[in-house]
């Protein structure tokens, strides 16, 4: 199986009369992402789902990938939220749906979450030396058998400018 991790594109600045989880795209957050979303489409890339954080930068993100054909569903995780844990999204998200080996998920969610769950399944550990800029991706692969904990291997790392 390969997930995709996304981040959500450029959002509004912090301010303190919007909540944190209100927070939206800005045009030109928009405007990228949509470019983004179409460069990984002629790249042949099609999702089985797109799940998404909660929060509405992030739901917007997962609306424009979904609009621009990458997938045909997605649906919202509370385990992409910021804080969430991958063990959480692991056991509670994924084991359950019994997907195919060969499927493609895209997740679009948060910093330093992804770039976090990303080194745990690479290296089983958090070691801060993975950066995922806004609308960038990371790709990887997760073993056929067992916990990928660890055990996974990443074939895509790119911050959105080489997409752009």
């Amino acid at each position: 199986m390969e997930l995709y991790l996304i981040r959500h594109g450029i959002a509004e600045d912090k301010q303190p009369d919007i909540k944190d989880e209100e927070r939206s795209l800005t045009k030109e957050g928009r405007q990228k992402t949509e470019k983004v979303a179409q460069k990984i489409k002629k790249l042949g890339l099609q999702f089985e789902v797109i799940v998404t954080s909660p929060l509405v930068r992030a739901r917007q993100t997962a609306e424009i990938l979904v609009a621009d054909g990458l997938s045909t569903q997605w649906e919202k995780s509370p385990h992409l939220a910021p804080n969430g844990h991958i063990s959480s999204w692991l056991n509670y998200w994924l084991e359950p749906k019994k997907y195919a080996q060969n499927t493609q998920i895209a997740l679009v969610g948060h910093e330093p979450c992804l770039s976090n769950w990303a080194e745990i399944l690479l290296w089983g550990e958090v070691k801060h030396s993975l950066v995922l800029k806004k609308a960038g991706m990371i790709g990887i692969k997760l073993p056929e058998i067992g916990s990928p904990l660890g055990r996974s291997q990443m074939f895509w790392l790119t911050p959105p400018k080489y997409l752009l």
